[in-house]
């Protein structure tokens, strides 16, 4: 949990000044960009939409509360609510320009990863742990897209995957929390 806060406060702060990290970033993009064709590309970062990410979340959400796990339901809700109100202020905060779009502002970090992590990732934690694996590939792929089709750069990337796991971790620790309060009660 401290190396997702530390990377996410290095990618920030190199993004902010245009460092040396946020140079070699461009420069990485730059040699990635259209290295596979781009209906592969695209295909890959459209698991980061939400009209792809968030009917996977639902029907795990229904699934959940069907079997009677009603509070981690909605605390899945609660931390895919949560990358909008994250992901949105620190791109008007950045304003990076985006790699094939230098004119346009907002690319850091890709709420488009943010989604896929915390939606395929909560769905797994709600339905089985054993679908953890097929999560993280999902996120991998939506992300990988993303660069590879030029619509984010790497480091906007890494920096969603950091907050990803941050709302994730929360969210799991309050998921935690009340289940062990309603055993000890129970």
């Amino acid at each position: 949990m401290f190396w997702a806060v530390v990377v996410l406060s290095v990618t920030t702060w190199q993004v902010l000044v245009h460092g040396p990290l946020a140079r070699l970033d461009e420069r990485l993009s730059r040699s990635l960009v259209d290295t596979v064709p781009r209906g592969l590309s695209e295909a890959a970062s459209d698991l980061g939409n939400m009209t792809v990410a968030l009917p996977v979340l639902a029907a795990a959400m229904a699934y959940a509360a069907w079997r009677g796990r009603r509070l981690a339901a909605l605390y899945a809700a609660l931390a895919m609510a949560a990358v909008p109100l994250l992901v949105v202020p620190l791109k008007e905060w950045t304003a990076r320009p985006g790699p094939l779009e230098p004119w346009a502002h907002g690319y850091y970090p890709s709420g488009h990863t943010a989604t896929a992590m915390v939606a395929y990732f909560g769905a797994a934690f709600l339905v089985s742990r054993r679908l953890v694996p097929v999560a993280a590939v999902l996120t991998a792929v939506a992300g990988t897209g993303l660069i590879l089709r030029g619509f984010h750069w790497p480091l906007d990337v890494l920096a969603s995957l950091c907050l990803g796991l941050l709302i994730l971790r929360v969210s799991a620790g309050h998921q935690r929390s009340t289940g062990s309060t309603r055993r000890s009660c129970g």
